[in-house]
């Protein structure tokens, strides 16, 4: 099993690119959040790897980080996510993101990703909300995904501020996160009237 690969950068395709290792040359099909990471032709770049192999073929996959190696692997777990989906549903969201999206059950921001219908979206949601606790501490930057399932869960007045927010126009996600956020500085036990000025202050930044 190759689980990394490190060489120069020799071209860049249409959802893949490859990668010259001392003169081999591998194909490795990434998302376009990776792609986006890469140097340019003939810099030095390394990629985690996952391969896999079929009757007529094997393909490796590259990552730019580990968040989104387990991520796809995870996706993968879904009956109708393919690969391919996995990419494009990692082109769509973040690993960050995504964990958000699925924490909240906002299965209409996973059906952004080319090939993922809304019955698609609500089973990935559905089947993996139990299962982001695992990977929420491999995303970057300052969301907690794990207060965010919480209060889902729990209900209260962080619910009661998203529902406000939705209804403001916001999109579910981007009231999770926002709302998330306000809880992480005011506190778990902060009220409604708290929690919705602290969001709306973090959209008008």
């Amino acid at each position: 099993m190759i689980a990394k690969l490190r060489g120069n950068l020799d071209s860049v395709g249409d959802g893949f690119l490859i990668l010259d290792v001392n003169g081999v040359g591998y194909r490795l099909f990434c998302s376009g959040r990776t792609l986006s990471k890469m140097p340019p032709t003939g810099g030095a770049a390394a990629l985690l790897t996952e391969m896999q192999v079929r009757e007529d073929s094997i393909k490796l996959f590259g990552f730019a980080d580990e968040a989104e190696k387990s991520w796809f692997a995870l996706l993968t777990t879904v009956q109708g996510v393919g690969a391919k989906v996995a990419l494009a549903i990692l082109s769509a969201l973040s690993p960050e993101n995504l964990s958000l999206a699925i924490a909240s059950g906002d299965s209409k921001a996973v059906s952004r990703a080319n090939g993922v219908g809304p019955k698609l979206a609500v089973r990935i949601v559905t089947e993996l909300k139990g299962k982001i606790g695992a990977l929420s501490s491999l995303t970057d930057g300052d969301m907690s995904i794990d207060v965010a399932a919480g209060h889902m869960a729990s209900g209260g007045a962080a619910d009661d501020v998203i529902s406000a927010l939705i209804n403001m126009g916001y999109a579910r996600m981007d009231a999770v996160s926002a709302v998330s956020k306000a809880m992480k500085t005011l506190g778990a036990e902060a009220g409604f009237a708290d929690l919705i000025r602290e969001a709306l202050k973090g959209f008008a930044k």
